[in-house]
């Protein structure tokens, strides 16, 4: 058994609030293709604290390769994610917790992830991710699950990053369009 680890930082050139907006829409974009749709199951805002908090589960197509989908358990239509986010207006903070609902008797994955202003440029975000995922009890099936987990992974952590940049590069030339 192997826990496979990721550890993400990378500074986009936009402020908190706008990154963190389009975090939130960004899997309603053409350009990610495994996510189907996002389903926000509870919101609440906490005018108090000035926190704004979302519950939200991925409805995501099932990306693991057809030959091991041979094995029953993992011959799903669809891969559940529930993500936790905090946005915290007044610290200008977006903190998100994700994890997997599909298959957790077999394999965890947990992510934490953070947006925060830039300590070089407050007008800047800094993101950071922590991400682990762990296959226990399907022998050695559970090895190769764990390489073809890593390579994707990586791979959609290099996908999200280009959409983010695309999206912010987009929505933040509209945004001073309309200001003129």
């Amino acid at each position: 058994m192997m826990v496979v680890s990721i550890n993400i930082k990378h500074i986009y050139r936009y402020p908190v609030e706008f990154v963190a907006n389009i975090h939130f829409i960004k899997y309603q974009c053409e350009e990610e293709k495994f996510v189907k749709r996002i389903d926000t199951l509870e919101h609440r805002i906490d005018p108090v604290r000035g926190i704004d908090y979302k519950r939200r589960v991925a409805v995501c197509d099932n990306v693991i390769p057809s030959i091991l989908r041979k094995v029953h358990i993992l011959n799903e239509a669809a891969i559940l994610f529930e993500e936790h986010a905090w946005l915290n207006v007044r610290e200008r903070c977006l903190h998100l917790k994700s994890r997997n609902l599909t298959w957790e008797k077999y394999a965890q994955m947990h992510e934490t992830s953070t947006f925060k202003p830039c300590s070089e440029n407050a007008q800047w975000t800094l993101f950071e991710q922590h991400g682990e995922i762990d296959i226990t009890g399907l022998g050695p099936f559970g090895r190769m699950i764990e390489v073809f987990a890593e390579k994707f992974l990586h791979a959609g952590i290099k996908r999200s990053l280009t959409i983010m940049e695309v999206l912010l590069k987009k929505k933040w030339a509209m945004v001073k369009e309309n200001r003129s």
